[in-house]
């Protein structure tokens, strides 16, 4: 009886995979048994669900970015999204900072871009200004990021797959 209780109290149809004191809270509602909070935990450490839906955190001391040494030689990236449009329809805001001096450039851009375009509207807004950083921090998915680092990794490879298209990037950036 206790193996259908205990896993019916925590993942049932009622329930939501409560922890182990809401489970063993619930169950003392309406039942008692010696040992209730062991069994309650071994059916718990053994829900694939849960160990599925909690992700781990990290633990310990966050690492800080490294100090920049010298103007645009790290920057950050972020977008501002969900403006209202403007005149030529533009809704969203690529913001390119310079860790060094916190400098800034704000892009117009469409919060709908993919990445191989923003790749191409740093090149002609950032590059052409600033050249070409060590790092840039941002946050997006990874699909993004390795779009656009095929793109930024052509600038410093000759080994690049995409070295074609090189001469007509930059002519673009001109």
């Amino acid at each position: 009886m206790r193996d259908f209780l205990v896993p019916d109290a925590h993942g049932g149809a009622l329930a939501s995979h409560f922890g182990l004191n809401n489970t063993i809270d619930i169950l003392k509602e309406h039942f008692y048994w010696p040992q209730m909070g062991s069994d309650v935990h071994r059916v718990i450490s053994a829900c694939s669900i849960c160990h599925k839906a909690k992700s781990q955190f990290h633990q310990g001391l966050y690492t800080p970015l490294p100090v920049p040494l010298q103007p645009w030689d790290d920057v950050s990236m972020d977008f501002i999204v969900a403006l209202p449009r403007t005149q030529k329809g533009k809704d969203a805001i690529m913001v390119v900072v310079d860790r060094f001096s916190t400098t800034s450039h704000f892009v117009p851009c469409y919060k709908t871009n993919d990445a191989s375009y923003i790749a191409e509207l740093y090149f002609k807004k950032i590059i052409k200004l600033h050249g070409v950083p060590k790092t840039i921090v941002f946050n997006r998915d990874s699909k993004f990021l390795s779009h656009f680092w095929n793109y930024e990794s052509c600038l410093e490879l000759s080994s690049c797959f995409a070295w074609p298209i090189i001469p007509k990037l930059m002519a673009k950036l001109r």
